[in-house]
């Protein structure tokens, strides 16, 4: 990380509530296979429960259609694997403007956000 940014990068095993996450800028999550989730759980913990407002970075296997479910959960940057085409990846944003449910980054419903 560039600009004095200090990153931390924890293995899936580790259970955020346990960190220090005192000057730590990113925290970057790591996917091994696109089926093990256990980041998502991370960065749900990160954000909601933590209150950490730094970057949350998806590495290693992440595809590009489970992006909007990362963004839900709390990541706001993933690195993509080379030749993956960016463009495709921010489609899958433009797909659903809004959702229902409440999430790590819009906890209140969006009936209770509409109505606010």
């Amino acid at each position: 990380m560039g600009n004095g940014q200090k990153s931390l990068e924890i293995d899936n095993t580790v259970d955020p509530r346990t960190l220090d996450l005192r000057g730590i800028d990113c925290v970057v999550l790591q996917f091994p296979k696109f089926t093990d989730g256990r980041a998502y759980s991370q960065a749900f913990l990160l954000r909601r429960r933590l209150g950490f407002a730094g970057d949350i970075r998806a590495t290693g296997d992440v595809l590009i259609d489970q992006l909007v479910q990362m963004a839900r959960s709390g990541f706001s940057s993933a690195v993509l694997r080379e030749g993956v085409d960016a463009a495709a990846a921010q489609r899958q944003f433009e797909r659903f403007a809004a959702f229902y449910q409440g999430d790590a980054v819009t906890p209140a419903p969006l009936f209770a956000v509409e109505a606010a």
